[in-house]
């Protein structure tokens, strides 16, 4: 009879220390999550204070690890396709200010040009006359 209470006592230790690593864990990627952080196993064990064997031994832990890290590379990559076109029509519009500007720049400079070499042409052929 106290075996059997023993082992009782066992199995109960055992699902206490089960039900604590699982609430370290929820715990763990809650503050993850809430600072924006990574979802990993690595980060998740580190925060956690567990091994990554025990979250890879626990398959509702692991599942719901590779399910979390798939959601934020699936939101990361979709994230940064956005940023990216958005990114890319800013700077478009942008080279095209800049090429607008330096058509200007370039035709008041060839209009000094033609003046500078008029009035060069000009005074050569003023200096000619002298001569």
């Amino acid at each position: 009879m106290a075996s059997i209470d023993r082992e009782e006592q066992l199995r109960h230790l055992h699902e206490e220390r089960k039900r604590k690593t699982k609430e370290k864990v929820e715990n763990a990627i809650k503050r993850l999550t809430k600072d924006s952080k990574a979802i990993n196993f690595n980060s998740v064990a580190k925060e956690a204070g567990v091994t990554k064997a025990t979250l890879y031994n626990h398959s509702d832990i692991r599942e719901r690890i590779e399910f979390l890290r798939e959601q934020q590379e699936k939101a990361f990559s979709n994230s940064r396709v956005k940023r990216d076109e958005a990114n890319q029509d800013a700077m478009i519009a942008s080279l095209r200010r800049r090429i607008k500007k330096l058509e200007g720049i370039i035709e008041e400079l060839e209009d000094e040009n033609k003046k500078l070499r008029k009035d060069e042409s000009k005074d050569l052929a003023d200096y000619i006359r002298n001569l």
